[in-house]
């Protein structure tokens, strides 16, 4: 009986296996899926078993000549959520598992002495998981993708959109983690997102203010899409200018940052109806500018050149428009804005004062879209096209002013001969190979062209190139590669009526090699580590004749060279549930490179023609001079409450490059200077201490944050200096000291109608200039105010949402006015009639104060449309303040006069149309 038994069991299997390779012919042409099991089912003697709805709604054509039916199941399975199981004379379709007929190795555990692969090397296994009791609230089970015993991927990509399910708009900025992981990611403005997982199940959880959170199950077994719809959360968002994420403003260790949301500043009314990125930021405390149309910021009481301003991590010099009445900036290309106003990073370097992170945003990789504008005086559109859907895009934008066409369009003789435009062109190519691999390449050009008389033509133009490669090692470990080049020029072209026509200019080049890693160590430890390096060649300034007759001299001073090296470490360490530190150490290093000359001047001597000693020449690449030291960057955050923090921070920071000027905007007379053999690097130390506090579920975020900073070797000049073409400009260079103290409130609301923000500071900026002999000191050696020294700055940003589609902003400045120094006497020596001027910067101009308002009105939300359109209708200055924005005296009838300029004196209306497809 158990021979007969066991042979039965040999004939059956034998029976299964001729049947599996039993050899048929099939020809499908344009057949459903249910006529191809039919077909197969009509020709064999199998049987199949499924669910319906399972079947893919898509045609199968193909001929099969003397095959196997499991190859015929294998074509026509393949690219679809269905797997087959083969049992006897039944065919059982799954749809994303797999039925196995054992269990894998280790399912019941491992044995001692069995090594078992870590996650990531392991081949496939099943997946398991425990369904909910009717007791516990249910979590709806999504499966993505489909089980495949051949792939044995250790990390899966889960990508998808995230709409509203009113009016399906994009959500931006909503946080997206898996639970019991450290896992997590943000969607960007399109509502887009992207998770790499290990195979398995996974809950998926959802944060944001103004949407509801969403809990879901993922079970993923391969590459797949996970696209959500949210509904708005009972208390309804109002606009939202300024944003961070629940409780961040808290729990974060870095005091003093802030993160401008792009896409909600179209509401604020600035001049013209233009987004400008950067005056923005002068609303919020601590970050203001020496006057209306000024280029460059003031960060806590440092001069504007001690700002690094990052564009895709390629310095931009100048990142204004007509000196500081527009932004650089496209505002439609732009992702994100990280400003460091207090604890700066160890990554960031070479300056003292902030830190202007801004990214452009990638491109659509799933359709083409576009973005545009229309202003009175400029145009804007930029383009988004997948390149490999899912992985590549390309993005550029154009913008440009029309303001030469209306001036020519003008009566007036005098304006129709002047010339005003601009344009600015950013471009950039993002591509994701593989799961952990993704590069980057960016370009940027801008350009201004400008006349104040008919004689001058003043141009400086920006241009950027960025490269990033970034990887991730595993979950713990990424890092990346990036490799920059920066440019910037001003010229002036004069053509007057005498022989004197020329041309001169100045410029700035820096190229910069960075690796950036980031390693987690454990639940407790991020560590940030790095080198870069950094080649600068600056062209101090030079003239040359233009046209036969001119008679001017050609001057060219020598181009200055240096490399600028730093290696970083940094390390984020939660101590306990109420304790977190951050502390990190940056070590940089400069050196002054030829070729070059160098003058040796007297011991115990004036720097002077007359005290000159020697000159020593170097050859190309030789060591000049050398500086550099330790910066250490340390920050701490204690929770008092869980909505309530007390920050702390010191920072030390090197700048090694600086900006000569004695105006507030670029212009010619300006000069850049490398740290060398006389010339000092700058120094920084910077305290802060502040408290945080959220109110009434996060609706309030309100901050009290003091500062005190103090530097060395601070860069000025002496009185009358010559600082543009002087081959000596040593001779007209003082170093200092410098402090700065402050107080700086911020009260932001973020939900509701009615949203926006109140900022106040008190600050106080000062400069000792007190050398060794008399032409060296100024204001007898005291502290004096800088010409940036602005005590009191409020501003009020306020927007009030009526519907979702009509909507309020109002925008309101006071500063007090900056120092100045007046003209106090004139006297009388050998004949001649002198003017005495009083201590420098005794005086200020009159207090600037501000008000804008605009009305905002949103297109309808529907989906199926061809572009999605607001207006925005805005005045600027509604008070018509003539706010000065320089007091300058003359010599009338032998009498001092005193004369103010303004910017803006009138109130300025202006209507802007914005589209978005």
């Amino acid at each position: 009986m158990k021979k007969f038994f066991f042979c039965l069991f040999i004939f059956s299997v034998f029976s299964l296996k001729a049947q599996i390779s039993q050899k048929t012919d099939f020809n499908f042409v344009d057949a459903s899926f249910e006529e191809v099991i039919l077909q197969i089912e009509s020709k064999t003697s199998f049987r199949f078993y499924y669910v319906d709805t399972w079947l893919p709604d898509k045609k199968i054509s193909g001929t099969y000549s003397d095959v196997e039916i499991q190859e015929v199941l294998q074509d026509i399975f393949d690219n679809t959520l269905l797997n087959f199981h083969v049992d006897g004379d039944r065919i059982i379709l799954t749809r994303n598992n797999i039925i196995y007929d054992e269990l894998p190795e280790n399912f019941f555990g491992k044995q001692e002495s069995e090594v078992v692969d870590t996650p990531e090397e392991k081949t496939y296994n099943p997946v398991f998981y425990e369904d909910v009791s009717a007791e516990q609230k249910p979590i709806e089970t999504i499966t993505i993708g489909r089980a495949d015993r051949s792939q044995g991927k250790s990390r899966l990509k889960l990508s998808g959109v995230v709409t509203s399910a009113e009016d399906g708009a994009p959500i931006p900025n909503l946080a997206i983690s898996v639970r019991d992981r450290e896992i997590g990611t943000v969607t960007d403005s399109r509502g887009q997102y992207s998770l790499n997982l290990p195979p398995g199940v996974h809950i998926i959880e959802t944060r944001s203010f103004g949407s509801e959170d969403v809990t879901k199950r993922v079970v993923i077994y391969n590459d797949g899409q996970l696209n959500l719809s949210l509904r708005e959360d009972f208390e309804q968002l109002g606009e939202v200018l300024l944003e961070s994420n629940p409780n961040k403003n808290v729990s974060d260790a870095v005091g003093g940052s802030e993160e401008i949301n792009v896409e909600e500043i179209k509401n604020i009314p600035l001049v013209l109806g233009e987004r400008n990125i950067l005056k923005v930021s002068t609303t919020l405390p601590g970050i203001s500018t020496a006057g209306e149309g000024a280029a460059g910021f003031n960060v806590r009481g440092g001069r504007s050149d001690q700002n690094l301003i990052l564009l895709d991590n390629a310095v931009i010099y100048n990142p204004s428009h007509f000196f500081g009445i527009f932004s650089a900036l496209n505002p439609f290309t732009t992702g994100t804005v990280d400003i460091y106003k207090g604890h700066i990073p160890a990554n960031y370097g070479g300056r003292l004062s902030s830190v202007f992170d801004i990214k452009t945003k990638d491109a659509n990789v799933q359709e083409f879209a576009g973005e545009g504008s229309i202003g009175p005086v400029t145009g804007n559109l930029t383009l988004e096209v997948p390149i490999v859907k899912e992985k590549a895009g390309f993005l550029v934008g154009v913008r440009s002013t029309y303001s030469d066409w209306i001036l020519k369009s003008l009566e007036e003789e005098s304006l129709r001969d002047n010339e005003a435009s601009f344009y600015d062109v950013v471009a950039k190519y993002n591509h994701k190979i593989g799961m952990d691999t993704d590069v980057d390449l960016m370009g940027y050009f801008s350009n201004d062209r400008f006349n104040i008389t008919p004689d001058s033509l003043y141009s400086y133009s920006n241009r950027l190139l960025s490269m990033e490669v970034g990887h991730r090692f595993n979950d713990s470990h990424q890092g990346k590669v990036i490799l920059t080049n920066s440019n910037y020029n001003f010229n002036i072209d004069y053509a007057g009526e005498f022989t004197n026509d020329f041309r001169s200019g100045y410029g700035i080049n820096e190229t910069e090699a960075k690796v950036h890693m980031r390693y987690r160590l454990n639940s407790k430890h991020r560590f940030d580590y790095g080198v870069s390096a950094k080649l600068y060649l600056v062209e101090p300034g030079e003239i040359s004749p233009q046209g036969e007759n001119s008679a001017v001299q050609a001057v060219e001073i020598p181009r200055e060279k240096g490399v600028e090296s730093a290696v970083f470490l940094g390390d984020e360490f939660i101590v306990n549930e109420k304790l977190l530190l951050s502390g990190g150490l940056r070590f940089s290093l400069f050196t002054a490179l030829g070729e070059g000359t160098e003058r040796i001047y007297q011991e115990g001597a004036p720097r002077q023609e007359s005290s000159v000693e020697d000159v020593v020449e170097y050859g190309n690449n030789e060591v000049i001079a050398s500086y550099g030291g330790p910066e250490l960057r340390l920050a701490a955050r204690y929770l008092l409450q869980e909505d309530l923090s007390v920050k702390a921070s010191y920072n030390s920071t090197y700048q090694y490059i600086h900006t000569l000027s004695t105006n507030t905007t670029a212009s010619p007379t300006d000069t850049y200077k490398l740290s060398d053999g006389i010339v000092k690097p700058q120094q920084a130390n910077n305290y802060s201490l502040g408290f945080y506090k959220n109110l009434f579920q996060n609706t309030y975020e309100l901050s009290l944050e003091g500062y005190y900073k103090t530097s060395n070797d601070i860069l000025d000049y002496k009185v009358g200096a010559q600082l543009f073409l002087n081959e000596t400009i040593e001779t007209e260079i003082l170093q200092g000291e410098g402090k700065s103290h402050g107080v700086e409130f911020l009260l932001k609301k973020t939900k509701g109608n009615l949203n926006g923000w109140v900022g106040y500071s008190y600050s106080r900026s000062f400069v000792k200039l007190a050398g060794e002999f008399k032409d060296e000191i100024v204001n007898n050696g005291e502290f004096f105010p800088s010409n940036f020294d602005k005590p009191h700055d409020f501003s009020m940003v306020a927007n009030y949402k009526f519907t979702r589609r009509f909507s309020l902003s109002a925008n309101f400045v006071y500063q007090t006015g900056r120092p100045i120094t007046y003209p106090v006497g004139k006297y009388n020596y050998n004949g001649a009639e002198y003017v005495m001027y009083s201590d420098r910067n005794e005086f200020r101009i009159p207090d600037y104060y501000r008000l804008d308002l605009s009305f905002n009105i949103e297109g309808n939300h529907k989906i199926q449309k061809l572009a999605h359109s607001f207006w925005n209708i805005s005045v600027y200055n509604v008070l018509g303040r003539n706010n000065p924005y320089s007091v300058f005296f003359v010599t009338e009838g032998g009498k001092i006069k005193a004369y103010k300029s303004s910017i803006f004196s009138i109130p300025v209306p202006t209507i802007t149309y914005n589209f978005k497809f």
